[in-house]
């Protein structure tokens, strides 16, 4: 009786089951531990508690232990009456009889998950930043390494932004640290939210922080990346009623031009950013002078561009296609130019790639669009045979939800039929949804608008292209043009992409046709269209239009 007093009394859990393990008995603390009455419990074999959580091997060597040495003791998932799944420390312990068989089993319990949490949170105090709760520098040596040995394996690179708030001791100071703490929360926030889920940002001092990118594509990917870090620094901040404006100055180094460990990544990082500071605060630099260099060049050429289109700085000109038997100008392809205020041009291959990377291509084709078929429109008011002009688009522009409406806009704003639009697509466009792109084809095609596919025979998936997409016309890749008196597989695929269109359907076009002998084959190969040098440079609209008239025996 004074056994089970006390048994009854601890606030271990105690269950006894028989030789089958069916519960035969249980204390008032398994009760309170797993939920269950005594009612509930006592008849019902012990996986009454099972979670699911342990494979069968576990229990295999449970009870093999059990039966060898009568005992077992270990830690043990089990499952509480509410669902809920919780750690217990358990010891089960075999009570023989007199001739030695198992009459019961005696299992001792603690709930262990206070103490599990408060080991984890002991864990996690010590790899993340009190305050912010970040990564600590800890963590971001782990990370570093793993980072760099892939980058090795993979001839890849790693960037490293170590991030300085401007002025802070200033906000400290007048504001006290408290309001200085809460502005750190918010900006680790945002730094946080301005990386990818898969880089690692971490606070490293007082108000600086580091940001670790693995898989940087290029420069630019990682000079948008540092002006996104300045960009959200910048942002006002609302502490303690104020809204405060911030800025911040981030420096740049890569693994491995800049260092093969995190401890040089990190001293030339900061001193990157220390230059940044000196320069001006507010900025970004590289470490290295060569990638700075490009950085900086590339960011003013990207705001030079967007004032440009802006102020009117683009000009179009006008390329004409040629039918291959009679020599007479069957459309013209518009081509966009960059002329400079304070003069000089720059060639697209400078700022095309540079309006596609920062997402500025949407506006450049919007514009191209649009003044594309207003000069369209213009010929026609001249008195011009209808000449269809051709806009190449690209597939960022392509994808966006509203294109067909913008489309739609362009014709009607300049009052030009669909048919004089001729849009120019690679086959990138149906890189990542083939069906949306072959709806949006559908539209167009119902609208009237003809579809182009340039510089075929360069991409990876043309055969089903040409197969499924609503395609007027194929323009046959410069590059096999060029090759075609040189190169007999030029020739032969030249060869085939015209009976592949011809086959289909289509009409097609051989671009940078550039001598007589190549118009020549192609004519021969019975290829329809043909546009180059040696038909016409890019032409400005008012002499394309004297060109046009004199073809068409019109005089003014």
């Amino acid at each position: 009786a004074l056994a089970a007093k006390a048994i009854e009394s601890i606030r271990l859990g105690v269950v006894i089951t028989d030789a089958e393990g069916v519960i035969r008995w249980v204390n008032q603390a398994f009760v309170n531990i797993t939920g269950f009455t005594r009612e509930e419990a006592v008849g019902q074999p012990a996986s009454l508690l099972n979670s699911g959580r342990h494979e069968r091997s576990f229990f295999d060597e449970l009870w093999k232990e059990l039966a060898a040495r009568g005992a077992w003791e270990g830690e043990v998932l089990n499952r509480r009456k509410s669902g809920e799944v919780f750690p217990e420390q358990l010891t089960i312990t075999a009570q023989r009889g007199e001739g030695g068989q198992v009459e019961h089993y005696v299992g001792v319990f603690s709930d262990v998950s206070q103490k599990k949490h408060a080991e984890e949170r002991i864990r996690h105090l010590a790899q993340h930043d009190p305050l912010t709760d970040l990564p600590n520098r800890a963590v971001l040596r782990d990370r570093a390494a793993v980072a760099f040995a892939r980058a090795h394996r993979e001839n890849a690179r790693v960037a490293l932004f170590f991030v300085d708030v401007d002025r802070f001791t200033h906000i400290n100071d007048s504001l006290g640290h408290e309001a200085g703490d809460r502005l750190l929360v918010q900006l680790s926030h945002r730094i946080v939210q301005s990386v990818r889920a898969s880089d690692t940002v971490c606070r490293v001092g007082g108000d600086e922080f580091v940001a670790l990118v693995a898989d940087v594509e290029s420069v630019d990917h990682v000079a948008r990346a540092a002006a996104r870090l300045v960009e959200v620094a910048s942002s006002p901040i609302r502490v303690v009623d104020q809204e405060l404006s911030l800025t911040a100055s981030v420096g740049v180094a890569i693994y491995p031009d800049d260092g093969l460990d995190l401890d040089a990544l990190l001293r030339n990082a900061d001193a990157a950013m220390t230059t940044a500071k000196s320069s001006g605060r507010n900025g970004y630099r590289f470490y290295s002078p060569t990638m700075n260099a490009q950085a900086l060049e590339r960011l003013s050429l990207e705001q030079a561009l967007r004032r440009g289109i802006v102020e009117g700085q683009l000009r179009l000109v006008y390329q004409p296609k040629v039918d291959l038997m009679t020599r007479k100008t069957v459309g013209v392809e518009a081509l966009v130019r960059w002329h400079l205020p304070q003069g000089g041009v720059i060639s697209p291959a400078r700022f095309i790639p540079v309006a596609e990377e920062s997402g500025l291509i949407v506006a450049l084709g919007t514009w191209v669009l649009g003044e594309a078929c207003r000069q369209a429109r213009s010929w026609l008011d001249l008195g011009l045979p209808p000449t269809p002009v051709a806009v190449n688009v690209s597939s960022t522009q392509f994808r966006q939800a509203g294109f067909v409406g913008a489309v739609l806009d362009a014709l009607g704003v300049a009052d030009l039929p669909p048919n004089l639009l001729d849009l120019e697509v690679t086959e990138s466009v149906g890189m990542a949804d083939a069906e949306e792109v072959l709806a949006r084809l559908r539209q167009l095609r119902q609208i009237g608008v003809h579809i182009s596919l340039d510089d075929f025979g360069t991409g990876y998936s043309s055969l089903s292209y040409l197969r499924r997409f609503p395609i007027d016309r194929l323009k046959i890749d410069r590059s096999f043009i060029m090759e075609l008196e040189s190169s007999r597989d030029a020739a032969t695929i030249a060869k085939t992409i015209v009976g592949m269109g011809h086959g289909l359907g289509m009409r097609v076009v051989a671009e940078g046709v550039e001598t007589e002998a190549q118009a020549e084959v192609l004519r021969e190969m019975g290829c329809d269209e043909a546009q180059g040098y040696l038909f016409a440079r890019p032409t400005p609209p008012d002499e394309l239009a004297e060109k046009l008239l004199e073809e068409a025996g019109i005089t003014e």
